[in-house]
């Protein structure tokens, strides 16, 4: 296990960054998944429609196989789809816990969190041993939107979890997209965040020119 902080990982945070960020981290993996490339967060609903669950492996895939870690929080739904997507088409990716590393939450990810842990990145907040609360995941959610260059909520409700680490990326100035499927599904929160400053997308090769480093320079080959 690693012990280490944003600070040290990325150096010095500006004023809006330092408000919420943990004051110790803790991982297992390949810590430089932290440190080079771009990281895009690809999150969502625990219960995904079928729509939702092959738009979390088109842009998961998309994103992997064009040398872009994906980053999400291991829960159950557009997360896991997240991560398995992208191990399976050969990419890496970054599972930022709710929970201590010594805990898995869900428990059917056991095995996922383990290789992820082996091959790729697990990342914590929260010391081995301590105890689990549901202000863990908000909590997890803001650190979650700080490691990434940006985020892409695929399907949410109103209410849902997955709106804190939204609202966060946007305060903290990362870029914010939402499926254009979801701003037409007639949810108030899309429209709510799109005054904010996030963005619509229609199709993976949008993010060709909206992500904040192109994605030729990770080293990716544009899918077909």
């Amino acid at each position: 296990m690693i012990q280490t902080s944003v600070r040290d990982v990325f150096g010095a945070l500006s004023s809006v960054e330092e408000k919420n960020a943990p004051v110790t981290l803790f991982a297992r993996g390949d810590i430089s998944l932290l440190q080079t490339g771009l990281r895009i967060c690809v999150i969502g609903t625990r219960k995904p429609s079928l729509a939702g669950q092959s738009a979390a492996q088109q842009y998961a895939g998309f994103l992997a196989r064009n040398g872009v870690t994906v980053v999400s929080g291991l829960a159950m739904g557009i997360d896991t789809i997240s991560h398995r997507t992208a191990i399976e088409v050969g990419g890496r990716t970054i599972a930022v816990l709710g929970t201590p590393l010594d805990q898995v939450s869900p428990r059917s990810n056991t095995e996922l969190q383990r290789e992820i842990g082996s091959r790729h990145l697990l990342v914590s907040q929260f010391a081995l041993g301590s105890t689990v609360t549901r202000s863990n995941f908000p909590q997890r959610n803001r650190t979650m939107a700080l490691l990434s260059d940006g985020t892409i909520i695929i399907e949410a409700g109103e209410g849902s979890g997955t709106l804190h680490q939204g609202w966060e990326a946007l305060r903290l100035g990362r870029p914010l997209f939402i499926l254009s499927s979801v701003v037409s599904s007639g949810l108030e929160w899309p429209a709510k965040m799109l005054d904010y400053g996030a963005m619509t997308l229609s199709d993976p090769a949008e993010l060709y020119e909206a992500l904040p480093i192109r994605m030729e320079a990770v080293g990716g080959e544009q899918a077909q």
